[in-house]
């Protein structure tokens, strides 16, 4: 049962990664969960001051991830539409990866201009709109990213102290 568990949190770490990138998934919590998963195990010992404190982390990043692209929206003078655009722009990277990796910076950029242009913004508005909106999604993007591989790390310690007990 413990090396069922060690893998089902083995993905969920995985997928606290890709959910890092993905607005639909919320990263940092998916990884924690996978932490929690793995502290299920009869091998890990509960530790509950450890889960707490990943927990409270991976709350803050989801509630920042909010927060952020919205004050780089409201500080180059852009709207929800250029939020949305951004958004629509990281789904069709992901779906449609025309420009290989660099996709996944051009598109969102691509998807907040032309939402700001949508919202009956001028071209130099929305281009500097786009930007603020872009550059909160880069910012948000990239904490949850490296809090997710951060609990990746801390779950490959972990299993790296108890592999002998796992096995």
């Amino acid at each position: 049962m413990d090396i069922f568990l060690v893998i089902v949190a083995a993905l969920f770490m995985l997928l606290g990664i890709i959910g890092s990138m993905l607005p639909i998934l919320p990263g940092p919590l998916t990884s924690w969960i996978g932490l929690l998963i793995f502290h299920l195990t009869d091998a890990v010992p509960m530790n509950w001051t450890f889960l707490g404190i990943t927990l409270a982390i991976a709350i803050l990043v989801w509630l920042l991830d909010y927060i952020i692209p919205a004050l780089g929206t409201k500080k180059f003078g852009g709207s929800k539409a250029g939020m949305v655009g951004t958004t629509i722009g990281l789904l069709v990277a992901i779906f449609f990866p025309i420009f290989g990796v660099f996709g996944i910076i051009v598109w969102p950029f691509i998807g907040a201009y032309v939402g700001e242009l949508l919202n009956k913004s001028n071209s130099d508005r929305a281009l500097k709109a786009a930007f603020g909106s872009f550059l909160g999604f880069l910012t948000s993007t990239f904490i949850k990213f490296v809090v997710a591989v951060i609990y990746l790390g801390l779950f490959i310690v972990k299993f790296w102290d108890y592999k002998s007990v796992l096995f």
